[in-house]
């Protein structure tokens, strides 16, 4: 009840406010990882240190403070006075400028991909073989479950990986700097590409701005994680902003190079084709375009592959099974079914797992066939967002990151209403949903998250009543409050 009171009751603050309250959860994030962050094997404390339980603490209570503040921002976009692009800029790039210095934040992915670069730069194939085989004080770093695994990223995204990793000559904090910067390229992008396409399907830019770019999971994981799915969605949306523009050819070369980071941007040629075939005069010229998109593809992928020499291997190794925890939909299916013939004595409860996999597959390619063949009124970006959050959903792995390749889509393209909604809500909450170590919590490690969780929201109840902070909803629109806001 005290979140819903505090976070969802009709309360106007100002944009600068939010900007500040962000910033200062910014701070306190970076605070907390500085602990209980992703610290390399060396640095890290154990869960029941003092600086660890006080990390969490800080971690949690800089969370709050930021969700707060993008949910409140996200009022006053959609309010009668709303922030420009410029402002929302601003406050975006002050919301991430305290997490670049700070260790790897809940995932310790970034280490992986430090050790694939260095492997492509010792020629050891990353297709065949998982970082054990590398060996050495990067290797070291990669999580236990990946040790054995080879990697499923194409050539663009182990091309930049080897380039880092050489140049930081296996330095830790200089390799993960290097990453991050790469991460923090791939979201500019991002952030520029939101408001054209927004404005080119019809969207408020601000809002697509707020809900994809300033999201929190954007600032925890693209900058605060390194992930790169960061430069994966970066190239995306510079491929499809050539491709709503002047240059479909350019944007089918663009997207072609974000599915070589990770495979899924590959739907995006789909929306690629639609839009190019949408300027033919004719029937022939419209499966022109759609050819001439798959032909570029091939072409692009030739020449990246060649110019890397990492080879094909990513395309058998795009099968690399899934972690056995993990949260996905299917799998914690699988899971539950393969205990339940256990229980019962059946000698199938080791196929319960990829059976379920198998069945979310199935389930994603009928889902992406029915968003493509009755395409929503917003067209083909919508109905790529779409398809993409089902690629998330049903497949045999999730993490809250997966959810932005579908999220920065439908930020810029999705009308308003009920999808908005759910997607935002769904951010916030998976926010809160990782330890900034990227392990699994225990009992006692979530008790000092929710402490963290709870003082946060004890500072937002008290700062509510504060001279000028925020007007209360029962003060009239004489009296200098506003209106209430509708939803978007």
């Amino acid at each position: 009840m005290l979140v819903r009171r505090v976070l969802v009751q009709g309360v106007a603050i100002a944009p600068h406010h939010c900007r500040l309250l962000g910033f200062a959860g910014s701070v306190a994030l970076a605070a907390g990882g500085a602990t209980a962050g992703a610290l390399p094997v060396g640095d890290a404390l154990t869960p029941d240190s003092g600086r660890a339980a006080l990390g969490l603490v800080s971690t949690y209570f800089g969370l709050v403070l930021l969700v707060a503040a993008w949910w409140w921002l996200g009022r006053e976009v959609r309010g009668p006075r709303p922030p420009g692009v410029r402002s929302l800029l601003m406050t975006l790039a002050a919301w991430a400028a305290p997490l670049l210095p700070t260790p790897p934040l809940f995932s310790r992915d970034v280490y992986s991909y430090l050790a694939q670069g260095a492997m492509v730069h010792a020629r050891i194939d990353v297709y065949t073989h998982g970082p054990v085989r590398l060996g050495g004080p990067i290797a070291a770093e990669v999580a236990p479950v990946w040790q054995h695994t080879p990697t499923p990223y194409g050539p663009v995204s182990l091309a930049f990986e080897s380039a880092i990793a050489h140049a930081s000559r296996a330095e830790l904090p200089l390799g993960v700097f290097g990453l991050r910067l790469m991460a923090l390229l791939g979201v500019v992008l991002m952030v520029l590409a939101l408001p054209v396409l927004a404005r080119r399907c019809g969207t408020d830019p601000g809002a697509a701005l707020w809900l994809g770019g300033l999201n929190p999971l954007l600032l925890l994981h693209l900058v605060g994680g390194a992930h790169n799915d960061a430069v994966m969605l970066g190239l995306l949306g510079a491929g499809l902003v050539a491709a709503t523009g002047r240059w479909p050819a350019c944007g089918a070369v663009l997207v072609t190079l974000a599915a070589l980071v990770k495979a899924p941007a590959a739907l995006g040629l789909l929306a690629v084709a639609s839009l190019w075939a949408r300027r033919a005069p004719d029937r022939r010229r419209r499966v022109g375009a759609f050819l001439a998109t798959a032909a570029l593809a091939l072409v692009t992928t030739g020449v990246a592959t060649a110019v890397t020499g990492t080879g094909y291997g990513w395309i058998g190794a795009l099968s690399t099974p899934a972690s056995a925890g993990n949260w996905a939909l299917t799998s914690a299916l699988g899971r539950a079914t393969g205990a339940l013939l256990q229980a019962v004595g059946s000698g199938l409860a080791p196929l319960a797992t990829p059976a379920w996999h198998a069945l979310g597959l199935l389930a994603t390619a009928v889902a992406v066939v029915v968003v493509w063949l009755w395409p929503p009124r917003r067209g083909p970006l919508y109905a790529l967002g779409l398809s993409l959050t089902a690629v998330a959903v049903l497949g045999p792995a999730i993490r809250p990151w997966y959810l932005l390749w579908g999220l920065f889509l439908i930020a810029a393209a999705a009308p308003s209403g009920a999808v908005r909604r759910a997607v935002a809500g769904v951010s916030g909450v998976l926010a809160l949903a990782v330890l900034p170590s990227g392990f699994a919590p225990d009992s006692r490690q979530l008790t000092f998250a929710v402490c963290g969780g709870g003082l946060a929201l004890c500072v937002l109840w008290c700062a509510r009543w504060a001279p000028g902070f925020a007007a209360g909803p029962g003060l009239s629109p004489a009296k200098g409050a506003r209106r209430p806001e509708r939803s978007a």
